[in-house]
Order: C-alpha cells, then sequence, then structure tokens
C-alpha cells in the first residue's frame, strides 16, 4: 500500500480510469454482438444501424484513448466488409 499522499491519489485515479476503459470495452463488446445477431436474422435494416453506431462508438473510444485508433479502424472495416459480404448474398 502507498504511504505518500501524490502515490495514494495515483492509486484512485487508476482505479477510475481501468473502470472506466471496462466499461467502454464491454459496450462494445454488446454493440458487435447485436450487429452479428442482426446480420445472422439477415434484417440488413437493423445491421445498417448497428454498423454506424459501432463505428461511431469506436471511434470515440480511440479519441479517449481506450484503443488504439488504428485497431478502431481495423475493427470497424471488418464489420463493413462484413456487412457487405451478407448483403451481396
Amino acid at each position: 500500500m502507498a504511504n505518500i499522499k501524490s502515490a495514494k491519489k495515483r492509486i484512485s485515479i487508476i482505479n477510475k480510469k481501468t473502470a472506466r476503459n471496462r466499461r467502454v470495452k464491454s459496450h462494445l463488446k454488446a454493440i458487435v454482438k447485436n450487429f452479428d445477431a442482426a446480420l445472422a436474422a439477415s434484417d440488413f435494416e437493423t445491421a445498417k444501424e448497428k454498423l454506424v453506431l459501432a463505428e461511431k462508438r469506436f471511434m470515440q473510444a480511440a479519441a479517449k484513448g481506450t484503443i488504439h485508433k488504428n485497431a478502431a479502424s481495423r475493427k470497424v472495416s471488418r464489420l463493413a466488409k462484413k456487412f457487405n459480404q451478407a448483403k451481396a448474398r
């Protein structure tokens, strides 16, 4: 356990940031699951809405530093590719 006041403060700040990052990441996973479920049901209108929402949330997470910018772009790109392939069938 930290004895110095600034170290105690850093611990509490790290705990807050960790909690926020976990919350954001689990939210992103839920959005991707909803998108996949809509694709599996061949509901392309809902899937398109979920794709737009996913792109927005991934980019917000990247802007805040929760995930890397390139990782967010890669995930959005893969979702869009999956959507386009499902739509083409």
